[in-house]
């Protein structure tokens, strides 16, 4: 199974790298291959939006638009416990960034104030794990899910089990001002980073669940 898994990976790699080999003209194949990461439901009416925890401003930007548009009225961030760098300049009394204070400000200067907080995760699996418990907890049947462009497939499919498995209704979203360019990955080093770690990650969610 480590055996298959490795060349699966291997495959992927050398399939990447023989795109960003190609000539110019036949970029409509890196397009592609960066729009397979990619993935969006038609939105619909849900108990409430969650935002990812990687998407960041994109993704309260975009959960504003749909709070806007009136397909929810309330919004949820992941948790964000201090990390020790932050830990260390609040003890030093020295200025810090504190992100998930900052996106509460921003969803507040949105016009949005029902903000309820999820418990922090690590990984796009954790995520559909922490937030199945929590949905369940709470009584929510449907969710808008805000993910980044480049983990939007992925993520589809991961709250597609995790979340469909409860009988909770799954619509994913992605950020538009997500950092990931499907249409211009392979013009940058961390796009061409992005497009094949995110590919390694979907074929492994695809080898491991085939069925979804």
């Amino acid at each position: 199974m480590r055996r298959r898994v490795f060349l699966v990976l291997l495959l992927v790699v050398l399939g990447v790298a023989g795109l960003l080999a190609v000539p110019a003209s036949r970029h409509e194949l890196l397009r592609s291959a960066g729009w397979m990461l990619v993935a969006e439901d038609p939105p619909t009416q849900a108990d409430i939006i969650i935002v990812s925890t990687d998407s960041l401003a994109a993704g309260v930007l975009e959960a504003g638009k749909l709070v806007d548009a009136g397909y929810a009225s309330r919004v949820a961030l992941f948790d964000r416990p201090p990390s020790p760098l932050q830990v260390e300049l609040m003890r030093r009394g020295l200025p810090n960034v504190d992100l998930q204070a900052s996106l509460i400000e921003l969803l507040h200067a949105l016009g949005i104030t029902a903000i309820e907080i999820i418990p922090a995760v690590v990984g796009t699996n954790d995520e559909g794990d922490v937030l199945r418990k929590w949905c369940v907890a709470k009584g929510i049947r449907s969710v808008l899910f805000v993910s980044v462009a480049d983990h939007s497939r992925r993520t589809r499919r991961v709250l597609g089990r995790t979340l469909g498995a409860q009988g909770i209704a799954v619509t994913v979203r992605w950020a538009r001002f997500s950092q990931f360019d499907p249409d211009t990955w392979w013009q940058s080093r961390n796009g061409q980073r992005v497009e094949i770690m995110e590919s390694q990650k979907l074929f492994m969610d695809v080898l491991r669940h085939p069925l979804h």
